[in-house]
């Protein structure tokens, strides 16, 4: 056997040494399946040709072991027919080769043959070997003298006689299991290749069917430019995951066309926020150098100092918000809302109008106190802006004690907010009252970063029904209980307001 497999070795060696030299080894791993279909193809092919070998494998041991049963019963029986006859000194008595026998021959343990049938007339013992032993065993040979066409199944049974040792030998053609094995194989032969190409060509059929819709999506989409993203990708009427994947597709288009017609608006927008108070700045200055009135001076001078802060706030405000769309991971720290909204109350001076601050105990949030706090401040400040004569801040909780959620009320006793306008207020750069909020110093981006922020605390910012006035409500879900885990105290928020 090893003898074998070396010399196996050796010859496929040789044979990749008489590869001709024009032919690069490395090309042959091109010759791998790179797309799906081909892959699919002939992963199929694969699995079918060795579940079909192994099959065919076991229907021929199964065949040729059932054969070989019946063969090895019928001569067995003979066999110990003969061996009776021969234990009793009656060799005499035996009879020609019974149905599935061909012939009978008796040797004793000199080798000498007693009794044989007439087509082994005259022929030595068929054994090499003399019996041993009482027993019996099994051979397969081919005796020539009987054509040598088919192999023999040889039973041979070893028997104790009053003149010693006596081997019985009964053999039955295997021409039956031969032919079997014959017609097996051949039907392997010529069906395996065909059923191998069937599978190969439905496979292919329908892996390409199958993926066609997913090549109509690929040329879509590599069609769509940034200016096209209007464009949608056909979704197949079948309800499997090609079609899951062009919706899910579409509703990425649906997200970047809405993310590039918002930049454009903020870009647009920002653009005309920064030109008017450079406007105005610019008018001041060249006043301030025109006139030689030194008493005039700081008047214009702080003129000029109010338009520069304002600059500073809105760019704050426009980086802030750049920040948030870059969808950067909120701090994952325990804190005690009822402190950072307490911190953000103490932490203003000047308010024109008086807060009245109600606050529950122990709201514990996950998030950073920094932007919880700048959502408490610009919700004050937009209050502020509007108020008559009073503020109202309000922290509670509401719902069961697993699934808590915090609600943040900021609530004034000025105009108030139509029914239709309580969405258009989180945009970024809509103002109500243009003129009115340019003289308070507003640029349309408090709200729009309140919401933003909250968003991406895992809460929500709306404006609710109000009796007189407005009324903002922030939700935040409330951190499950954690008692090992100390809060994070809340940050002191300066401000010059």
């Amino acid at each position: 056997m090893a003898d074998a497999l070396a010399s196996a070795l050796r010859g496929l060696r040789g044979s990749v040494a008489r590869l001709p030299r024009w032919i690069p080894l490395r090309r042959l791993g091109r010759l791998r399946p790179t797309t799906v279909r081909a892959r699919a193809t002939a992963g199929a092919v694969v699995v079918v040709a060795v579940a079909l070998a192994v099959a065919s494998f076991a229907l021929l041991g199964l065949l040729r072991a059932d054969l070989l049963r019946n063969a090895e019963r019928d001569a067995a029986q003979q066999a110990q027919t003969v061996a009776g006859l021969a234990a009793a000194g009656d060799l005499d008595r035996m009879r020609p080769a019974g149905l599935g026998a061909d012939f009978v021959q008796v040797v004793n343990a000199r080798g000498r043959v007693l009794r044989s049938t007439p087509n082994l007339a005259g022929l030595p013992a068929l054994a090499p070997v003399t019996p041993l032993r009482p027993g019996t065993s099994f051979h397969t040979w081919r005796v020539r003298p009987l054509g040598g066409e088919h192999r023999q199944r040889v039973v041979q049974v070893t028997t104790q006689t009053p003149q010693g040792l006596v081997a019985v030998f009964v053999g039955t053609s295997l021409r039956d299991v031969d032919a079997a094995d014959d017609t097996t194989t051949a039907a392997l032969v010529v069906g395996g290749p065909l059923l191998l190409a069937t599978v190969g060509f439905v496979t292919w059929r329908v892996t390409g069917r199958a993926l066609r819709p997913v090549e109509a999506i690929r040329a879509e989409v590599a069609e769509i430019g940034d200016r096209d993203l209007h464009r949608r990708v056909p979704v197949p009427p079948t309800r499997d995951e090609v079609a899951r994947l062009a919706e899910t597709m579409n509703l990425t288009l649906d997200r970047l066309e809405s993310s590039g017609i918002r930049q454009r608006r903020f870009i647009a927008d920002a653009s005309h926020e920064l030109r008017s108070p450079i406007t105005v700045l610019r008018t001041q200055l060249e006043v301030a150098l025109a006139v030689r009135d030194q008493e005039l001076w700081p008047e214009l001078i702080g003129g000029a100092l109010e338009d520069v802060e304002r600059l500073q706030q809105l760019a704050s405000d426009l980086l802030l918000l750049a920040r948030i769309d870059a969808a950067q991971p909120v701090p994952a720290e325990r804190l005690d809302l009822g402190g950072v909204v307490r911190d953000a109350v103490e932490a203003r001076l000047g308010d024109r109008v008086p807060v009245r601050v109600s606050l529950a105990a122990d709201v514990v949030v996950e998030g950073s106190g920094l932007w919880l706090a700048r959502v408490v401040t610009n919700l004050l400040d937009n209050a502020q802006r509007f108020a008559a004569g009073r503020v109202d801040l309000t922290l509670r909780t509401v719902g069961g004690p697993r699934a808590r959620t915090a609600v943040l009320e900021v609530a004034d006793d000025g105009p108030g907010i139509a029914p239709e306008d309580r969405e258009r207020i989180f945009e970024r750069f809509t103002r109500l009252d243009d003129a009115r909020s340019r003289d308070h110093g507003g640029a349309g981006l408090g709200l729009a970063i309140a919401r933003d922020l909250t968003s991406h605390h895992g809460g929500t910012l709306t404006a609710a029904d109000s009796p007189g006035g407005a009324r903002l409500v922030v939700r935040l879900p409330v951190a499950p209980p954690a008692p090992d885990t100390a809060l994070t105290p809340a940050p002191r928020v300066h401000t010059d307001r």
